[in-house]
C-alpha cells in the first residue's frame, strides 16, 4: 500500500493488450491473492494500439492461463492520458513499449520493465508471441510467472514505500 493507506495502482502495458498485458495481469491478481495482499493493489492492463479496443485477449493468452488455473479477466483497451498519472507502477513488457510510453511523456519515475522484477538474470524483453505457435505463449506465461512473484516480493513484502514513493516506483 501506499503511505497514505491507499491501494498501489499498477498497469501493465504491451502492444494490443491481448496477450502479455492480460496474461500478467490475471498472474498478478492470482499470485497477489494466493499471497493475501490482492486489497493492497489496483491492477490493470492497456495497450499502447487499440486494434483490439473491447476484445477479450487472445485464445492462446486464455488457453495458457486455464491450463495454470489463473483467470483472465481483461478486456482490451487502448492506454489513455489518464492512466499516465493515474498508476504509480506501469509495467512495460519491451524496449518497443517504453518508447511508445516516453513518446506519450509518461513520467519515467513511474515506468518498469516487466523482467527487471525477475530475480534471475532472464532476457531483457518478455516477446511478444503473437505471431507464433502455442510454446511461445507458455515461455510467455513462464517469464510473466517469474516476473510477477519478484514484483510481488518487491512491491507488497513489508516497506511498499521503498518500491513505490509518492509519484511511483523508483529505479
Amino acid at each position: 500500500m501506499q503511505p497514505d493507506g491507499s491501494p498501489i495502482r499498477v498497469l501493465f502495458l504491451c502492444l494490443g493488450n491481448i496477450c502479455r498485458s492480460p496474461a500478467a495481469e490475471g498472474i498478478f491478481i492470482h499470485r497477489a491473492r494466493e499471497r493475501g495482499v490482492l486489497d493492497r493493489f489496483e491492477v490493470d492492463s492497456a495497450g499502447l494500439g487499440g486494434w483490439h479496443a473491447g476484445e477479450r485477449p487472445d485464445p492462446r493468452t486464455l488457453a495458457e492461463a486455464a491450463r495454470r488455473g489463473i483467470h483472465v479477466p481483461s478486456i482490451a483497451r487502448q492506454l489513455a492520458e489518464r492512466d499516465l498519472d493515474h498508476h504509480h507502477v506501469i509495467v512495460y513488457m519491451d524496449a518497443q513499449n517504453r518508447a511508445g510510453l516516453e513518446r506519450r511523456g509518461a513520467p519515467r519515475d513511474r515506468l518498469r520493465a516487466m523482467s527487471s522484477f525477475r530475480p534471475d538474470a532472464g532476457p531483457d524483453d518478455v516477446a511478444d508471441p503473437y505471431e507464433h505457435g502455442p510454446e511461445a505463449f507458455v515461455a510467455m506465461f513462464d517469464h510473466l510467472e517469474r516476473a510477477v512473484d519478484g514484483m510481488l516480493d518487491e512491491l507488497a513484502g513489508g516497506d511498499s514505500s521503498r518500491a513505490a514513493g509518492a509519484r511511483g516506483v523508483r529505479r
